[in-house]
């Protein structure tokens, strides 16, 4: 209940429909609205052997949930699906169209060897 009304806040304070206040966020965040590449088929994958090209670079490493890195503009994400037999890569950067094509491509690049 208190997530709605603190949304209800927010559009009273901004006048704007909630479809905007979407709409700011999803352009803010490329890549969060599913226009991903299509999941990785080949959980053989070894995501930390494949990507660790890019170790070197990331500002931090987390293993809790597959293989994340962060980067100064961009992260990524690596991970096996629980319930298909797919490895699923996201990947999002901060309103930078053009960082996220070319860093979901160099990542594929590593992956496929």
């Amino acid at each position: 209940m208190i997530p709605w009304l603190l949304v209800l806040a927010v559009i009273s304070e901004r006048g704007a429909p909630l479809s905007a206040l979407v709409g700011e966020r999803m352009a803010a965040l490329p890549g969060e609205r599913g226009d991903q590449p299509p999941p990785l088929h080949g959980c053989e994958v070894d995501p930390r052997a494949r990507a660790g090209a890019l170790e070197s670079q990331a500002r931090a490493i987390d293993l809790t949930d597959g293989l994340s890195m962060e980067f100064d503009a961009w992260r990524f994400n690596l991970r096996g699906s629980n319930t298909e037999p797919l490895v699923r890569l996201n990947v999002e950067t901060r309103a930078n169209p053009a960082l996220l094509r070319d860093k979901t491509a160099e990542v594929l690049k590593l992956l496929d060897g």
